[in-house]
């Protein structure tokens, strides 16, 4: 049996902190995203901020380049 991946809203916050904290709307972001080789697109992002969706490992690295920041960044409070 298939066992899904529980999102985590936790995660999404510290998305939507570090973004904040960054300066830079979730558009301009994705186009930094996008410039780096994921193709990911502005609503994309949104469900990742919102738990919607999760987010992917190469999506994170790239995250982390960006806001130059460690990866306890991203999982804190979890």
């Amino acid at each position: 049996m298939e066992q899904k991946i529980r999102r985590d809203r936790y995660m999404g916050r510290n998305l939507r902190r570090l973004r904040e904290m960054a300066d830079i709307s979730q558009e301009k972001l994705c186009v930094q995203l996008q410039n780096r080789g994921c193709d990911i697109g502005r609503s994309t992002y949104a469900k990742y901020e919102s738990g919607e969706l999760n987010i992917r490992a190469s999506v994170l690295i790239q995250l982390k380049d960006i806001y130059r920041c460690s990866y306890d960044e991203f999982f804190k409070d979890l």
